[in-house]
């Protein structure tokens, strides 16, 4: 071997064997994880992994980040080429890529797409310390910046080097690098070309396989590590219906997470995945209300006490073997209870990292442990008793029919078509009784056979199982599987989006077959139909808000935007819409804690994107909990003479000129 090809040998199996080392630790506690199956439908992760890591898929929505990403992973892939070559070429004499295009078309891609990473890394850069995004406060700076001028010295010294040795006039792919030739004869005009022109290239190719060793040394404590498992952990993401929880096993002493290594495997992969964009926290309605929550610093904590407790990277296990507690030491317990499962932060985020399941589990060891607001205990004691959040008698739940003047069909007793659960806040909340009375009347003119449980409902258990009450989620969900199993009805129709999470998608994992539908498909359905015929339109402007569990967690975003058009309503879409809907605030148990701390309630934020479209004559909601936290936000505001909250029950309503009495 030449002297050359010694040096690089030794220096390439020296940093590939530390890098490895460096991997073995970091890797060694996901072999030792609770297990997940995650290998089901392989098919569809290929998919997704095409097109999230090849077309960019979820980076590209924020157009700008997107770009500069693309710039510089697409390059890197072209790029590779080169490494290749320099390596291939230090390491065997006579190794070319000429057989398969290294001297004609791969040439003429590594020139092109050297300018593109630097042009994306030019972009990054101006991103980082001019742009400056609030949602990369709190990522690692340092390392940042590191990545960076690393990324550049490879490519900018694989440039230097390829013009340096075109210079020489010896390279056969001078034709191919309009690049490298034109910096060649930017040096040719200096003197330097031919013979003096092999020294610089010798210097330059060094740089550039030196700046590659080093990048292969630092990447495993690095946030890029996501280059190695970024791809993996894509390949391996929860492929579940989006509102059903990972299910706690209440056979085991104790349920939840109270150590970082009770986490499964994937559980930690997505720590390692984190790239620290800020993406999750940017969109987190806990965050922008001046929680302590920030879904990025959560991933960040979580990673630190993994490598605390196994020592690795500058990272120190305490003195007595252990390290640092997590809960109530890392992570604080107002951090875990300021979320509203609203799922945001795992929509946008582009490697599908899954902040929400971790929250819940941890929130699991709270609560059984009794570390939470007594108002939140006092909502989980009237659950348990009552089967609802309200401290009221069962007894209670169905007295909002007595002023309707005819009688709702019990489908315990009667069949029905559609069996209508109604849930806590639509029965009991004064509030949101008017609208609950209004539905009844609307199916009742369109002469639909529609039923409730009566007594018999109980709430659906869907925050008290995010909140994590596991058992008392389950002794819940198996009273209402239970009663509905004695009724006979062709659907279900539940006017809480909540509710439809937990009977639409919680409860199929109990064995539920039973076909749910939120109230806004059945008005669609009435509207399209002709059953319900609209006797003046509003001819109004209406902003829409979807809520996170009919729309993120279940898909209904387009039903009740075709009932507001049939009503003859001009919907102007907020910028935070769809999928991309900021939470009220109320998700996740939130809406049983107080508010302490919060600088604005996201209901309030949510007004203000509203009012400050300038034309909506009404915020229309379709959740019993959105009408009372958008009514309180535009009172809060004072902004009752800009715009006015609506259940598109009452839109419904107006238009067709429903009075009581005519019901009746």
């Amino acid at each position: 071997m030449t002297p050359t090809a010694i040096v690089l040998a030794v220096l390439l199996i020296a940093t590939l064997a530390w890098a490895g080392y460096r991997f073995q630790r970091l890797l060694r506690p996901l072999f030792q994880a609770p297990r997940e199956d995650r290998l089901d439908h392989v098919g569809q992760r290929l998919w997704g992994v095409v097109t999230n890591v090849g077309g960019h898929s979820r980076l590209l929505k924020n157009r700008y980040s997107g770009t500069l990403h693309l710039f510089i992973f697409s390059g890197f892939v072209i790029l590779l080429t080169g490494i290749v070559q320099a390596f291939g070429q230090g390491l065997v004499p006579g190794f070319s890529l000429a057989p398969i295009g290294g001297n004609t078309w791969i040439a003429l891609l590594q020139d092109l797409f050297d300018v593109i990473v630097m042009v994306g890394l030019a972009m990054a850069a101006y991103n980082r310390y001019v742009r400056k995004p609030e949602r990369f406060r709190g990522s690692n700076e340092k390392d940042a910046t590191i990545i960076l001028a690393l990324i550049f010295a490879v490519v900018f010294d694989m440039l230097l080097h390829n013009a340096f040795r075109v210079a020489t006039g010896t390279d056969p792919s001078a034709p191919w690098r309009p690049v490298s030739s034109g910096l060649a004869a930017l040096f040719g005009l200096v003197g330097i070309h031919g013979r003096s022109a092999e020294l610089p290239a010798a210097i330059f190719y060094w740089t550039h396989v030196l700046a590659v060793l080093a990048f292969l040394a630092y990447i495993p404590t690095s946030k890029h590590l996501h280059i190695f498992v970024g791809i993996p952990n894509i390949f391996f993401r929860n492929l579940q219906p989006n509102g059903v929880l990972p299910a706690a096993d209440l056979s085991q002493p104790s349920i939840g997470v109270k150590d970082v290594h009770q986490l499964g495997w994937k559980q930690m992969l997505d720590l390692y995945a984190c790239t620290e964009c800020g993406r999750c926290q940017a969109v987190c309605p806990a965050h922008a209300a001046g929680q302590p929550l920030s879904p990025k610093l959560l991933i960040m904590d979580l990673r630190d006490q993994l490598l605390d407790a196994e020592g690795i990277g500058g990272h120190r296990q305490a003195a007595d073997g252990g390290s640092r507690e997590l809960l109530g030491g890392r992570i604080l317990d107002q951090t875990l209870w300021s979320c509203t499962t609203c799922r945001a932060c795992m929509q946008v985020c582009p490697l599908h990292i899954e902040h929400v399941p971790k929250i819940v589990d941890m929130r699991r060891q709270l609560v059984e442990q009794g570390r939470m607001e007594p108002r939140l205990q006092d909502t989980l004691a009237s659950l348990t008793q009552h089967g609802n959040s309200f401290n009221q008698s069962e007894r209670m739940r169905a007295r909002w029919t007595r002023e309707l003047g005819f009688e709702v069909k019990d489908a315990r007793k009667q069949a029905v078509d559609v069996l209508w659960f109604v849930g806590d806040f639509a029965s009991y909340d004064p509030r949101v009784q008017p609208m609950t009375r209004a539905l009844a009347r609307i199916l009742q003119r369109a002469g639909v056979d529609f039923g409730i449980l009566y007594e018999a409902e109980r709430n659906t258990g869907n925050d008290v199982r995010r909140v994590g009450e596991e058992g008392l989620y389950e002794m819940l969900a198996q009273h209402n599987l239970e009663t509905l199993g004695k009724c006979s009805f062709q659907r279900i129709m539940t006017t809480d989006p909540h509710s439809l999470n937990a009977l639409a998608q919680e409860y199929r994992t109990l064995g539920s077959t039973y076909p749910v539908i939120h109230y806004t498909r059945l008005l669609e359905e009435l509207l399209t139909s002709g059953a319900l015929k609209p006797e003046r339109p509003l001819e109004r402007v209406a902003t829409y808000h979807d809520p996170c569990y009919l729309g993120r967690y279940n898909g209904g975003f387009d039903a009740p935007r075709q009932v507001l058009a049939r009503l003859g309503l001009r919907v102007h879409e907020m910028g935070r819409c769809r999928e991309n809907s900021f939470c009220c605030g109320a998700g996740g148990g939130r809406i049983w804690m107080d508010d302490t701390g919060v600088t604005e309630r996201p209901s309030e934020n949510r007004i203000r994107e509203a009012v400050a479209l300038g034309d909506a004559d009404y915020f229309v909601v379709a959740c019993p909990k959105d009408v009372v936290m958008y009514t309180a936000a535009v009172q809060s505001l004072g902004m009752e003479d800009r715009i006015q909250v609506k259940d598109v029950i009452e839109l419904t309503e107006m238009a067709l000129s429903l009075e009581p009495a005519a019901v009746a």
